[in-house]
């Protein structure tokens, strides 16, 4: 029974394998090999450069090697042509990964899908596209992942706000389309938004309308509060807000002809109470909140070929990028998304931990290196400070004899003067 169960998943597995259609896949396996597959776009003269490389941090050297931006405050456009193809009665499956290893501020990693019949040569930002998928981030207000759709003519954008990843790791991408009108978004094969497309964009107008010859019946009664009628104001309520100071007294160098007449300062008035108000009670004649009654909206028509694309054909990259350095890897457009999450596994999967791990070592020899310096720098500001020391106790040093000397010049001043004494007094002398 064991042997038959193997031998039948063999079998299934086969069959998703045959049923799977893939359109379009791009690994860039063949070093520049991939310069005969895309075409750079002519329509401005200054487009940034791409071009091959696994990056700073990298899982595999070779596989993990993409497309690359290379030129900082820049337009790209490049696109890749494939057979043309409909998704009309079937999935719709867009993937690739993303690296933004530069630390990105202000730049898309997203695609656009073309119609086959897109000049190649001359796509730029107001091509009319199909499909626009993935991350754009700038600044800390924009940070999400970006779904659009063409339809009759007109991009829609996705209401949602969708989240994308903004660190520096090599992220997978996924935008799954099905023929019941419902979508998928993937990040690193994990679901982050689904829902329809009726629901989540403005490509419909809406199914209900506000009746307009609906009018809220002038006897309705929305108030949930009323005044009390039998609430009465007290006698006593009503008082000044301020009143004279009591307190107060006339400066004894007040003159009234020349000051005027003295008033005393005005303070809050302790017994003022407010304006009053009646007590709330509830409205007895209270209907509720009136709503607009609302009537099948004469323009909207349900259409089931939202979803549909008749003639996809291209692949473009097309976007501005402040500081460069992103890196975009392992596209795939199929019809299978069980197809789609294995070739996720087996790129992006395989290379994402070790990728991971160099950029922690990185991060730690540089961090090391960094502590090094400090430490080099705060032992040569030592040094310095030393070597001042040292220098200040030779100057102390060499002041010193100098005083020394002084001092015996005085001790000989007075000795000759003591013996010039002894000469000069006869008495002493007679007596020594």
């Amino acid at each position: 029974m064991k042997l038959l169960g193997a031998i039948l998943a063999v079998f299934a597995s086969i069959a998703v394998t045959i049923d799977a259609t893939v359109y379009f896949k791009e690994q860039f396996t063949d070093g520049d090999g991939w310069k005969s597959r895309w075409l750079e776009s002519k329509h401005k003269s200054d487009y940034g450069q791409w071009k091959l490389s696994a990056g700073k941090f990298y899982g595999d050297a070779e596989a993990d090697k993409g497309l690359q931006t290379s030129q900082d405050a820049r337009f790209y456009a490049l696109s890749a042509r494939f057979e043309p193809f409909s998704n009309e009665g079937k999935p719709l499956v867009i993937q690739f990964t993303v690296k933004h290893e530069q630390k990105i501020d202000c730049g898309g990693g997203y695609v656009k899908i073309f119609p086959s019949d897109l000049d190649q040569s001359d796509m730029h930002g107001d091509s009319q596209y199909y499909i626009m998928f993935g991350p754009d981030i700038c600044g800390y207000s924009t940070k999400k992942v970006h779904v659009i759709f063409n339809y009759k003519g007109q991009n829609h954008l996705i209401k949602k706000d969708i989240k994308c990843k903004d660190d520096e790791l090599t992220h997978l991408y996924t935008l799954i389309l099905n023929p019941d009108q419902t979508y998928e978004v993937r990040i690193n094969n994990e679901k982050v938004e689904s829902g329809s497309l009726e629901d989540d964009w403005d490509m419909l107008p809406p199914k209900k309308i506000k009746d307009p010859e609906a009018k809220k019946p002038s006897d309705w009664d929305d108030r949930a509060k009323i005044d009390d009628p039998s609430d009465t104001k007290p006698e006593d309520w009503d008082k000044a807000e301020t009143i004279p100071d009591p307190d107060a007294k006339k400066p004894d160098d007040w003159d009234e002809d020349m000051d005027g007449e003295w008033e005393p300062p005005m303070i809050t008035n302790p017994e003022y109470k407010g304006e009053w108000k009646p007590k709330q009670i509830d409205n007895p004649d209270y209907k509720g909140a009136w709503i607009h009654p609302e009537i099948d909206n004469p323009e909207y028509t349900h259409d089931p070929a939202m979803y549909k694309f008749d003639n996809i054909g291209v692949l473009g990259l097309d976007l501005w990028q402040v500081k460069s350095g992103t890196i975009f890897d392992n596209f795939l457009i199929t019809d299978d998304v069980k197809e789609a999450e294995k070739f996720g596994e087996e790129t992006w999967g395989v290379t994402k931990g070790p990728e991971k791990k160099m950029k922690e070592e990185q991060e730690d020899t540089e961090r090391k290196l960094r502590e090094e310096e400090e430490k080099s720098k705060k032992k040569d500001a030592e040094g310095d400070d030393e070597e001042e020391e040292e220098e200040d106790d030779e100057e102390d040093g060499d002041e010193e004899p100098e005083e020394e000397s002084e001092h015996e010049e005085e001790t000989d001043e007075h000795a000759g003067t003591e013996d010039e004494d002894e000469d000069s007094n006869p008495k002493q002398k007679d007596e020594l």
